[in-house]
């Protein structure tokens, strides 16, 4: 767990090891998962290395860096924290679950940053498959688009396994098309309507898949 300072060139490299090996990184260095959300307003990807968030700036004029994984004592944490402010670019820690219902406090504050924050914007988790799939998603509906458009957000092209327990983030998505698409904005749903425990309570997992996710893969 990386606590120090990256400021310094000892801190630099403790946290570059941390964020390598134990945060695996390593993988990173090579696969970024990025793809565009929103046409010129929002895109998403894994958890960026400073050298690929600097790049990534520059390209897409980026002004919002948006963590999805909540401030956390890990080198890649510290890292692209200090990539962002010496870009220039606002830091937000907007936390998402990947394995449990989304949380009814968290869709509406994430709507809140989304109204809100400086364009465009670049959201992450770790692996760019799950929490940024379902912030995806939920920026979709934002925007006026189907909870068909939002599921897409959900795909074997990010790696997300719809079978394992990171699938019911793909049921909230269903719920809101099979409860009120086409009757009710998503938005009052939300607020009004939606019962994450019962919709936890109502989805089952498939072992494999969620062994394969959790254990081979690691995904938090």
């Amino acid at each position: 767990m990386f606590e120090g300072d990256v400021t310094t060139p000892h801190g630099r490299r403790a946290a570059w090891l941390d964020s390598l090996l134990l945060d695996h990184g390593v993988f990173r260095t090579v696969w970024g998962n990025f793809a565009e959300v929103v046409p010129g307003k929002l895109y998403r990807c894994n958890h960026p290395t400073p050298g690929r968030l600097a790049a990534l700036a520059r390209r897409y004029g980026l002004r919002t860096l948006i963590n999805l994984r909540g401030e956390r004592r890990c080198g890649s944490d510290a890292l692209s924290r200090d990539a962002a402010t010496r870009l220039g670019l606002e830091h937000v820690d907007m936390a998402f679950e990947s394995r449990g219902a989304p949380h009814r406090a968290r869709i509406l504050r994430f709507h809140a940053i989304y109204s809100d924050m400086a364009v465009p914007a670049l959201m992450h988790c770790k692996s760019g498959a799950d929490r940024a799939g379902l912030a995806a998603g939920l920026a979709v509906l934002f925007e006026g688009g189907s909870a068909r458009d939002a599921l897409r957000q959900l795909s074997w092209r990010f790696g997300h396994f719809n079978r394992s327990r990171t699938g019911v983030l793909d049921a909230f998505f269903v719920l809101y098309a099979e409860a009120a698409e086409g009757r009710k904005p998503f938005l009052d749903w939300v607020r009004e309507d939606y019962d994450e425990r019962r919709l936890l309570a109502s989805f089952r997992a498939h072992g494999l898949a969620s062994f394969l996710n959790d254990v081979v893969l690691a995904r938090e």
